[in-house]
C-alpha cells in the first residue's frame, strides 16, 4: 500500500527513528502504526547487535564536582561520529549519565548497564541510531584535609580531576584554585603517570636508546638545514640520575669552569644552575609523561611539584598531589581508516 508523508511524520514523532526507516517500517507493516512501531523496535535491536562490531572513537567527556569539593566524577561516552557527539540528545545523555554515576557509584560499566538507568541509556542509544557506549568513568573523594578540583576542556573531550593531601583544612581549601590550574595543565600536557618513580626500570631503559637515536637523526636534518641543533642527552629520566651520575656531572661542570678560566670563588653561584640544567636536559621522559616532573605551563621555571609546594607554603602549609585522572575521548582506541569511495559504493548497492 501507499504510505503517506503524514504517516511517516507520525511514526517518526512517536519513535524518533530516521525518516527512511519509518517509511520502510510502514511499507513492511501495510500502514499499521502499531506493527510499524514493533518493526522499528525489532530493527533497533538488530541494529544494536550489528553496531557492536563497529568502532566508537568519538564522543564526549563529562564531569561532576561537588559544591563542597568533596567528590568529583569524570566519564567518557563514545559515539561513532563527531556529528552525533554534537547532537543535543547525545550531550544530554552524557550529562545525565555523569550525574547518575556521580550519585550512585556503580562498580563498573557492566553494573551501570545492568541498572535501571542503564536500560534508559540503551533506549536513548537506539533512538540516536549509531553505536554509543559508556567506555569508562572514575571518581575521587576528598576529606577535610584533602584538596580536590577538576577541569573539562572547552571541546568537552578532555576531563581531569586532581587530588592533593594537605596538612590542614585551611591549606586544603586554599589549594583548590591551583589544583584547577594544574588540571588545566594536565589537560594540555597529557601526563600518563604521577611521578618518574612510577616508571618501570625496564621501560626507561628501553626508551632511552630509541629516544636518543631519534634526536641524533633529527639533528642530522637540522644540520643539513643549518638550523640550531637540539641537545642530545645521556639519560632520559631522573630514575637514571644516581648519586654517582650526579657527582660525575658536578665534577665535569667544575672542570669546564676551570677550563674556561672562571674564578673558583664564584663556582658556588654557577654550579647549582648548571646542575639544574643537567637534570632538565636528562629527564625528557619525566617531562613528557610524569605530571609532578613536568615544567608547569603557568611558570616554566618550576615543575608542577615545585609549584604545588610554593602555593602550599604561601598558605603556611604543605600539600602533595597524590592522584589524578585524565580522560580524553578516544584515547587508546584504534580508529578504522575508512575507504570513503568503497563506503559510498556499498551504500548504493
Amino acid at each position: 500500500m501507499a504510505v503517506t508523508a503524514a504517516q511517516v511524520k507520525e511514526l517518526r514523532a512517536a519513535t524518533d527513528a530516521p525518516m527512511m526507516d519509518c517509511k520502510k517500517a510502514l511499507v513492511e507493516s501495510d500502514g499499521d502504526m502499531t506493527k510499524a512501531t514493533e518493526w522499528l523496535k525489532e530493527r533497533g535491536i538488530a541494529k544494536a547487535a550489528k553496531k557492536a562490531g563497529r568502532i566508537a572513537a568519538e564522543g564526549l567527556a563529562g564531569i561532576v564536582i561537588a559544591d563542597d569539593f568533596s567528590k568529583a566524577t569524570v566519564i567518557e561516552i563514545n559515539s561513532e561520529t563527531d556529528f552525533v557527539a554534537q547532537n543535543e540528545g547525545f550531550q544530554n545523555l552524557v550529562k545525565d549519565s555523569a550525574q547518575e554515576i556521580y550519585a550512585n557509584q556503580p562498580a563498573d560499566v557492566d553494573a551501570f548497564n545492568a541498572s535501571t538507568f542503564g536500560a534508559s541509556f540503551a533506549e536513548a542509544v537506539n533512538k540516536i541510531g549509531e553505536k554509543i557506549e559508556l567506555r569508562r568513568f572514575s571518581t575521587l573523594n576528598a576529606d577535610s584535609k584533602t584538596a580536590l578540583n577538576g577541569y573539562i576542556h572547552s571541546n568537552n573531550r578532555i576531563a581531569v580531576i586532581i587530588k592533593a593531601e594537605c596538612d590542614s583544612e585551611k591549606t586544603a581549601e586554599g589549594m583548590r584554585d591551583i589544583l584547577k590550574q594544574v588540571a588545566m595543565h594536565t589537560s594540555a600536557m597529557k601526563p600518563t603517570t604521577l611521578t618518574y618513580k612510577d616508571f618501570d626500570a625496564a621501560y626507561v631503559e628501553g626508551e632511552t636508546k630509541g629516544r636518543i637515536e631519534a634526536l641524533k637523526k633529527e639533528n642530522e636534518e637540522l644540520s643539513r638545514l643549518k638550523k640550531p641543533l637540539k641537545n642530545v642527552p645521556t639519560y632520559i629520566s631522573k630514575m637514571q640520575l644516581t648519586d654517582e651520575v650526579m657527582a660525575q656531572a658536578e665534577t665535569d661542570i667544575k672542570a669546564k669552569l676551570k677550563e674556561q678560566g672562571k674564578p673558583e670563588k664564584i663556582w658556588d653561584k654557577i654550579v647549582p644552575g648548571q646542575i639544574a640544567r643537567f637534570i632538565l636536559d636528562n629527564t625528557m621522559l619525566d617531562q613528557e609523561q610524569a605530571l609532578l616532573n613536568q615544567q608547569y605551563v603557568l611558570d616554566d621555571k618550576l615543575t608542577v611539584a615545585e609549584a604545588i609546594d610554593a602555593a602550599a607554603a604561601s598558605l603556611g602549609g604543605t600539600a602533595n598531589i597524590t592522584e589524578f585522572i585524565r580522560l580524553e575521548v578516544g584515547d587508546g582506541i584504534e580508529k578504522k581508516e575508512d575507504d570513503f569511495a568503497a563506503e559510498v559504493a556499498a551504500q548504493m548497492a
